[in-house]
């Protein structure tokens, strides 16, 4: 187990606590080098620091702010410029909120965090993820993609935000994206896989002082630790077992069927392509 993922390097966000911690201590231990994105830097080298201790391994930190995509686009330039390779990327952070907020860019901050910046990253290492095929991206959505409804008169919720709505409609988003990925790079080597953690008893969500935060805290006790839910992500990021595996939504290691407009093809290419507006980028894969 230990060698199972040596000389591979993995990238994975919002890898400082939680799910994403957990994920990084698994992979550095079966041998990956892993890097780890982070927005605070005592609280990233904690957390790095904690990722060695447990795993043995091979851990670093790059910081960025994922909800500015000039941060974004710079973390992507800082990652080429320092690894030649990447297996596998981790899109894990993500966020929910009571109250609409706008980031920097003047973008819904759930949707930028949630959506918009795992579609810029992971688009703006593709050549490099290509390179290093059989490579895979791993992005997590959540069963809250149920709720989700995309409104492309009102992607950025302006008209009315609720906060747990928004949440879902951008996890939503998480499966509609990796099914479009999925397709585009059909016959390259490059997989992509999204998954749902369950209720997993992690900060998330911590800050937030509305409704969701209240019922979070109610079923705390009743929910899965961090490992749990990071089992299914660990397992897509590296097994055996899903190698060629690309376009599927898992829970519990098991395939899922998502909500109705994750298949829908005409609307997965209609938010690609207003994600390209939302990001400036544009893609010729």
């Amino acid at each position: 187990m230990a060698n199972g993922m040596g000389g591979k390097v993995a990238l994975v966000t919002g890898g400082t606590s939680g799910i994403g911690k957990a994920t990084a201590t698994a992979l550095a231990a079966m041998g990956a080098e892993v890097v780890v994105i982070g927005r605070n830097p005592e609280r990233g080298e904690k957390a790095v620091e904690e990722i060695r201790r447990d795993s043995d391994g091979k851990v670093s930190l790059m910081l960025a702010d994922l909800a500015v995509q000039a941060e974004v686009r710079r973390l992507a330039e800082e990652f080429q410029e320092r690894y030649d390779r990447l297996d596998v990327l981790v899109n894990n952070a993500g966020l929910i909120q009571s109250k609409r907020t706008e980031t920097p860019d003047g973008i819904e901050t759930t949707l930028a965090i949630n959506h918009l910046a795992p579609f810029l990253l992971t688009n703006l290492l593709l050549d490099l993820l290509k390179q290093s095929a059989p490579s895979r991206v791993v992005t997590v959505s959540s069963g809250a993609e149920g709720m989700g409804k995309i409104d492309f008169d009102d992607l950025q919720s302006e008209k009315r935000y609720r906060g747990f709505k928004v949440y879902g409609t951008t996890k939503l988003m998480n499966i509609m994206f990796t099914f479009e990925l999925a397709e585009r790079l059909r016959g390259t080597g490059v997989t992509a896989t999204c998954m749902h953690p369950g209720a997993v008893n992690t900060s998330f969500g911590a800050k937030d002082r509305g409704p969701f935060s209240l019922m979070f805290r109610a079923f705390k006790p009743f929910m899965r630790t961090p490992e749990q839910g990071a089992d299914t992500l660990i397992y897509l990021a590296s097994s055996p077992d899903v190698e060629g595996m690309t376009g599927k939504y898992l829970s519990d290691r098991k395939v899922q069927t998502a909500s109705r407009e994750a298949y829908d093809e005409d609307l997965r290419k209609r938010l690609w392509e207003a994600s390209e507006q939302l990001t400036g980028l544009e893609v010729t894969a």
